[in-house]
């Protein structure tokens, strides 16, 4: 079964997250899946929108902590792999030449968070929550996160997020110019569809000129910032204090970081 599920509807494309049981955890077979899904959308000129989201009522819950328990040895280097496979992926929704709408249907944590804000618009169900998680495991942000948080809230906020795990509402995060609209969880669905089949009747080449533009606005390179979170990420993954988080999250315990 695939980590992924691609729906059509007329110039929409959805791009589904499909680990409900998993909380839609970020995965190796997930990492390829959202690649060559997405290379498939992004050349099909039967696609003028796409909305990338999660199945059930949860967006993603970032990196699959199992998975992470089970890397007993060379622990950078399957970090490293991972991780190249996820900025492959948010790189490659920043410069996809059709607009991307996230649709945020549920809890947004750790990678999962700058997965959500990768897309060109940011929609929420108001049962929507957003954390970056990433401390509670002893790991320093991926994914993008910090390109993106330093740019829409400014470094003050994006480290308190990172400091004290604090998790946001999609209210609060509309509040902070994370997320453009958020919709009344009855209605998730359909607003996201109207406001996607809008966009997808729109002028397709000026909107992916326009994307090109503001991606070349920004004075740091994607992928500049991203190699750095990769090996920030693998330098902390080999840290007593990774391991105790892991510890303490599979025993439902409280972690003891000692740096």
């Amino acid at each position: 079964m695939s980590a992924v599920v691609v729906e059509r509807q007329g110039a929409v494309a959805t791009l589904r997250m499909d680990r409900p049981e998993r909380m839609n955890a970020y995965d190796f077979e997930m990492g390829d899946a959202l690649l060559s899904s997405l290379g498939a959308l992004t050349v099909d000129p039967g696609v003028r929108c796409i909305v990338f989201t999660g199945s059930g009522r949860v967006f993603s819950a970032g990196g699959d902590i199992g998975m992470m328990a089970g890397m007993k040895e060379d622990t950078a280097h399957r970090f490293l792999d991972l991780t190249v496979r996820l900025h492959a992926f948010v790189a490659s929704l920043r410069r996809c030449r059709k607009p991307v709408i996230s649709a945020v249907n549920g809890v947004a944590a750790g990678a999962g968070f700058p997965l959500a804000l990768a897309g060109d618009i940011v929609v929420a169900s108001e049962t929507a929550r957003f954390a970056l998680a990433y401390q509670n495991i002893g790991l320093s942000p991926d994914g993008g996160s910090t390109f993106f948080l330093a740019r829409i809230i400014g470094t003050h906020r994006a480290m308190e997020l990172t400091l004290t795990g604090r998790t946001l509402s999609a209210g609060e995060a509309a509040s902070w110019g994370l997320v453009q609209r958020v919709f009344p969880e009855d209605s998730f669905a359909s607003e996201t569809s109207a406001l996607a089949a809008r966009i997808a009747s729109g002028p397709t080449l000026a909107y992916a000129k326009a994307k090109e533009l503001y991606n070349r606005a920004l004075l740091q390179p994607l992928e500049t910032q991203m190699e750095e979170e990769r090996q920030g990420i693998a330098e902390t993954s080999g840290t007593a204090d990774f391991r105790e988080g892991i510890r303490a999250f599979l025993a439902k315990e409280k972690p003891n970081f000692r740096g």
